[in-house]
């Protein structure tokens, strides 16, 4: 790797000059040519400057394991994880940080696996057990798209609660006064939990305020395409199905759109759908679908800062949320002018 002293020598100037010139120092006297001359070299040699160069390395942060709580298939067939993953990778890539990953599987991952990495991102809902065994081999430890119930780990994820609230009201402002829910219940070791997903739970507080909650029309089943599909159907049949339906996610949204046309009926004018995610095939669906734009890749890159902060001796825990944003589009009837 090229140092000042490299370009130094092949330019004909001193290291000092050098140095000041790549660090956009104003102050020194020297002409625009002189400049050009330093910036070409610095880059013919594919120079660094040691604060990018080093940053990671210098505060010990070489491997990062991705301790992720899906099985490779089914984040694969989920492009929000697939997307907050890459995030991860990418801003690993370039600060020169190897990753390691790390998918769920029936028994906890091996101890060597955290042991010899520099830090932890753990993605996705973990158990108390889990949280507990990521912490007992790695100290340094973040997690992606889920929050533990503790101020004692940094953390960064979406505030759905608020997203399901915003779309909510947005729905309600053009009109829609029947507005069912698709979603799922969080499950722990292969046990549905009693309590539901923070989308459905957002949706029950809403609908019991505004004295429209039918239990017919808040269903819950896997977050898969199938379950979008058979939840839809289930909903449909209903002799006074709803104006609009919400999906948990886009991949449930898909599954929708099948029942829905398969029923015969037509998107928006029989029935709307909105939903969550906003995958890369969302705005290319027939029509287009209405979904909350989730900042998946961008959590996965405040992970690695996070992790990068705590490496390098913050002490204060960080628990922070990103904004979600609305994408209206032709699945729902056409926002007001």
């Amino acid at each position: 790797m090229a140092t000042l002293k490299d370009i130094a020598k092949a330019v004909g100037l001193s290291p000092a000059t050098v140095s000041r010139v790549l660090n956009l120092d104003q102050t020194l006297s020297v002409s625009a040519r002189t400049r050009q001359v330093i910036l070409e070299a610095a880059e013919a040699l594919q120079y660094e400057p040691p604060r990018s160069r080093n940053r990671a390395n210098v505060q010990g942060l070489s491997k990062i394991a991705l301790v992720h709580y899906l099985r490779p298939d089914q984040e694969l067939i989920d492009p929000y994880y697939v997307a907050l993953r890459l995030g991860i990778e990418s801003r690993c890539q370039a600060l020169k940080i190897e990753t390691v990953k790390v998918y769920h599987a029936e028994r906890l991952p091996e101890a060597a696996l955290l042991q010899g990495a520099s830090g932890i991102i753990a993605i996705g809902r973990h158990d108390d057990e889990e949280i507990a065994w990521l912490k007992r081999h790695n100290r340094n430890l973040v997690f992606a798209d889920f929050s533990p119930p503790t101020d004692d780990f940094d953390s960064v994820e979406s505030d759905l609660i608020l997203a399901m609230r915003k779309l909510l009201k947005a729905l309600s402002d053009v009109g829609y006064q029947r507005i069912g829910f698709a979603g799922w219940v969080d499950v722990y070791d292969g046990v549905p939990s009693q309590v539901p997903e923070k989308r459905c739970r957002a949706y029950m507080q809403w609908a019991r305020e505004t004295g429209c909650y039918d239990p017919r029309f808040c269903l819950t089943g896997t977050k898969t395409e199938e379950s979008g599909y058979h939840i839809a159907r289930q909903i449909l049949a209903e002799p006074d199905r709803p104006e609009v339906l919400i999906t948990a996610n886009d991949n449930m949204a898909i599954g929708a759109y099948r029942a829905i046309h398969e029923l015969g009926l037509r998107i928006p004018d029989d029935i709307a759908v909105a939903s969550f995610n906003d995958i890369s095939g969302a705005q290319f669906m027939n029509p287009p679908l209405t979904t909350v734009h989730l900042a998946a890749q961008e959590i996965g890159e405040t992970a690695v800062e996070l992790l990068l902060e705590q490496v390098g001796g913050r002490q204060l825990r960080k628990r922070l949320v990103l904004a979600t944003s609305l994408r209206w589009r032709g699945s729902t009837r056409s926002l007001p002018e």
